[in-house]
């Protein structure tokens, strides 16, 4: 006869295997869940990425945009004065550096970024044409630090041409004297920084006096830096800090605009 122990030892062995199946199949299909979930979880935040990218592509589109024909403005009123003037050899030098200039903007227009060689190779041609504009009151000085490779580093198209505008109009145009733009280009340890620097009446008493003449606070040009400055660091296009101080703050005249290219993404 069999013994009634042997019986329940086995029953109880069976009992166990059954209930350590159904947890491990518990087990295995907790797990299988999870990582489902976690793959759809990362798929729609990968979505949700793609279109906050496409979505900040074309608000900086828009942005640079609006620069197109406040840039060109700017620069026929000058030629238009010569011819005003009849100055017929200013007027056609003053052609002949406009022509290049706006070959050299529409080309770089259609980028999103371009080499630094390229945006100095602009801002001189701009700059010139300011200065034919302005005659003797305004001076400028780009100074590139050697250690930097200008054609092997990059920023965003038409970041600098604005806040250089911005020092000129709304710094040195209320100048007596003559002004000077100093724009430096400088490697520093985690990428490389660019400063612009003018002597004009400082970005504080430009306000006042923008104030008194009921004009506003902050030009157009400056809000639109500013919105693609913060759009290019939201999509992790670029890392960029900017900084803007009145120099009279340090016992000097002027302002200076510092803009820090973090290249370690």
């Amino acid at each position: 006869m069999q013994d009634p122990d042997i019986d329940i030892d086995n029953i109880f062995l069976v009992l166990f295997f059954i209930v350590l199946l159904i947890i491990s199949a518990l087990v295995f299909l907790f797990v299988v869940f999870n990582q489902r979930k976690n793959e759809l979880i990362q798929q729609k935040l990968k979505e949700a990425l793609t279109h906050q990218q496409k979505v900040h592509e074309l608000q900086l589109n828009a942005l640079r945009s609006q620069m197109n024909p406040h840039f060109i403005h700017n620069s026929l009123n000058a030629i238009q004065y010569y011819i005003q003037m009849n100055d017929v050899e200013t007027s056609e030098k003053y052609l002949s550096k406009f022509s290049k200039l706006m070959r050299l903007f529409f080309e770089y227009s259609r980028r999103k970024v371009i080499s630094i060689s390229d945006e100095i190779k602009l801002l001189n041609n701009y700059l010139e044409i300011e200065k034919l504009r302005f005659e003797d009151k305004l001076n400028y000085q780009i100074t590139i630090d050697p250690l930097l490779d200008i054609d092997d580093e990059h920023l965003p198209v038409m970041i600098l041409q604005p806040i250089v505008e911005n020092a000129i109009n709304h710094g040195i145009f209320h100048k007596s004297t003559k002004g000077t733009v100093h724009i430096i280009f400088k490697k520093i340890k985690q990428g490389f920084r660019i400063s612009i620097v003018d002597d004009g009446i400082g970005i504080n008493k430009a306000r006042q006096l923008e104030q008194a003449l009921l004009k506003p606070h902050r030009s157009h040009s400056s809000i639109v830096i500013e919105d693609r400055l913060q759009l290019l660091k939201e999509s992790k296009i670029f890392d960029i800090s900017y900084r803007i101080q009145d120099l009279s703050e340090i016992g000097k005249t002027g302002t200076k605009v510092v803009l820090d290219f973090n290249l370690n993404l």
